[in-house]
């Protein structure tokens, strides 16, 4: 017999928290403290960052 729910799980993670930019969700969870960025944020935030010298 097959299982056909053995990755579903682990797709869907714990509550995410959300970015604070655009609401979408990050890869972190919603224990994190600080600021928590989704991956095109925190990409957008590190090439402002870079260029400011």
């Amino acid at each position: 017999m097959e299982n056909t729910q053995d990755g579903a799980e682990a797709e869907v993670p714990a509550e995410v928290a959300e970015c604070v930019l655009c609401r979408n969700p990050t890869e972190y969870p919603e224990s994190t403290k600080g600021v928590t960025l989704c991956p095109v944020c925190e990409w957008q935030e590190a090439q402002r960052t870079a260029c400011s010298g």
